[in-house]
């Protein structure tokens, strides 16, 4: 494989047996042969019930998250980014960065020749951390940008470039109260329905950089079509960036309950489940999709709709022990809340009929997994020993009614 002039050799076993790159999430089956997540659900959705390399008749269709060789690709994988930026950043550079008292004076300007002066500042910022900490003490910044957002409002690529400043310095902004003001919500509404993917990312760790209480949480969230706006980003068609961000940023600000009760109108757990029974998607956004989903099942109108969809609770259910070990805790946490906790009824029929639900909780007992998630996953053993004795118990009942007296 060859990036402009720096050349990279691809381990053989890290390229996936059935489209031959490398593998993003490798999965084994039981003939030991690991293949990339996405190809393999591909071949056994298809109707095949053989190993595509072995051509093995398969005695389980169970894939197994191939943890060790994923370690070792994300290694490499890391390296060659490393050199890759190291290439970059030896190559000379076209654009000229300004001085600090230069972008003083852009600032300053910033109403006139605005677009000219917003791309300098954009590169003044991604120059260097010192940069961003000059720009975040600037007196005077934020007022400069605000008045520009009330003035430019309807251009989208102005507002795109106010928005990855504003995303570069964020974390060096001490008060970041300023952030939270209409016009600036604004301009991140503006942004996440109509700018590019990268544009929409960089207006959710905003958004998620300023949630930072639950005053905060409710005022993002009170802002009018913002927050149908981060549950439409769920889309499963959209950008996998885009939904990792929009999972991570709806988890911030998710904690308050009136805020937890506006996302289930929005229909956000459907779009939850949707992504949980989607088999290509990334191990991080399973995870970030069940941790929202635990978040939302400690709400009663969240419980309610978990335990009517049976659907839903055998996706949860699919993920224990298949993803990692984060997306089983939470995984495990969102049962427990609906089946244990609260005793939701169907529920606990909806798990209890899932086909490897007790192998699942049984292996959790014995796995090296923390307490509360051991203890979580007992209680939910319970449910199955209670099914089956209540099963024998039906069972006795018709036999002693046939007999003969």
């Amino acid at each position: 494989m060859r990036k402009d002039d720096l050349y990279i050799t691809i381990p053989s076993f890290f390229r996936c047996p059935i489209s031959l790159d490398v593998m993003k999430s490798p999965v084994s089956l039981c003939t030991g042969v690991t293949y990339d997540r996405a190809s393999i659900q591909r071949w056994l959705d298809s109707g095949n019930n053989t190993c595509p390399a072995t051509m093995q008749v398969l005695q389980s269709k169970e894939i197994v998250p191939n943890r060790n060789l994923q370690r070792l690709i994300q290694i490499w994988s890391d390296s060659v980014a490393r050199r890759q930026v190291d290439a970059e950043s030896a190559a000379p550079s076209s654009v000229v960065v300004p001085s600090q008292d230069q972008v003083k004076l852009l600032v300053k300007q910033l109403d006139k020749n605005c677009s000219s002066s917003l791309a300098k500042i954009v590169c003044f910022a991604g120059e260097s951390e010192e940069n961003r900490e000059f720009l975040a003490r600037m007196d005077g910044l934020l007022t400069a940008v605000f008045d520009f957002m009330r003035n430019a409002e309807s251009d989208i690529n102005l507002m795109e470039q106010v928005v990855s400043i504003l995303d570069l310095i964020q974390s060096k902004i001490q008060d970041k109260k300023p952030l939270l003001e209409s016009n600036c919500l604004s301009t991140i509404l503006l942004v996440l329905q109509r700018g590019t993917s990268d544009s929409q990312i960089q207006s959710l760790r905003l958004l998620e950089s300023i949630a930072i209480d639950g005053e905060s949480k409710l005022k993002i969230a009170e802002k009018e079509g913002l927050l149908l706006e981060l549950v439409n980003s769920l889309s499963k068609e959209k950008d996998e960036r885009l939904i990792e961000a929009s999972l991570s940023c709806l988890s911030a600000i998710t904690k308050p309950k009136r805020v937890k009760t506006k996302l289930i109108q929005y229909r956000t757990i459907p779009e939850l489940k949707n992504l949980l029974s989607e088999p290509n998607m990334s191990i991080s956004i399973i995870e970030k999709s069940l941790k929202l989903l635990e978040t939302l099942s400690f709400c009663k109108e969240g419980r309610a709709e978990i335990r009517h969809d049976s659907n839903l609770l055998q996706a949860i259910v699919q993920k224990v022990l298949k993803a990692s070990s984060k997306a089983t805790e939470h995984a495990v946490t969102v049962l427990w809340s609906v089946c244990c906790l609260f005793r939701e009824e169907k529920a606990q029929e909806a798990v209890v009929g899932c086909s490897n639900g007790l192998t699942k909780f049984l292996l959790l007992m014995q796995s090296d997994c923390s307490s509360a998630t051991r203890q979580m996953s007992a209680d939910l053993l319970k449910l199955f020993r209670v099914n089956s004795n209540s099963c024998l118990s039906s069972y006795d009942t018709k036999t002693t009614h046939i007999m003969p007296c």
